[in-house]
């Protein structure tokens, strides 16, 4: 019983007038707020690598989607890729090389405390989602046939 005495004392004298749980809070960014700033990293990340950089590499990226962390230090962002698996390759390589000027880019543009640090992951979904376009444009085909 000393211990836990002693525990919630030195807690209470490093953060005096917090809970347990404000204190474990305060590092996390509200998941509402966390989904806004990955959209607007999405944002600003698709029109900084497809409108503003001069590397040919990064021509076939699309930024498909970013997942920033609860303490909003670090994002994942996922990159469609086009081309070969050389070029895809070369593409993800450029990426890594540009994220100290697209995480400056990012800092001028919007209003955060911290701008994360970029982790670029291939997606794997973005066959599936051209795979379902073919099937649908197959099937409403199909279905004007069989209506006439």
């Amino acid at each position: 019983m000393g211990q836990v005495a002693n525990l919630r004392t030195d807690c209470q004298s490093v953060h005096p007038g917090t809970s347990p749980a404000t204190r474990t809070a305060r590092g996390a960014m509200d998941e509402r707020r966390t989904l806004r700033v990955s959209e607007a990293l999405r944002e600003e990340l698709t029109e900084i690598i497809g409108f503003e950089t001069d590397d040919p590499r990064l021509l076939a990226v699309d930024v498909t989607e970013v997942h920033l962390s609860l303490d909003g230090r670090h994002a994942n962002v996922r990159v469609g890729l086009r081309g070969s698996e050389k070029e895809q390759d070369a593409s993800l390589a450029a990426l890594e090389h540009a994220s100290g000027f697209l995480r400056h880019e990012l800092a001028s543009r919007l209003t955060l405390r911290h701008v994360p640090e970029l982790h670029f992951m291939r997606d794997k979904n973005q066959d599936v989602e051209s795979r379902i376009d073919f099937l649908l444009k197959r099937a409403k085909k199909s279905r004007v046939r069989t209506e006439k």
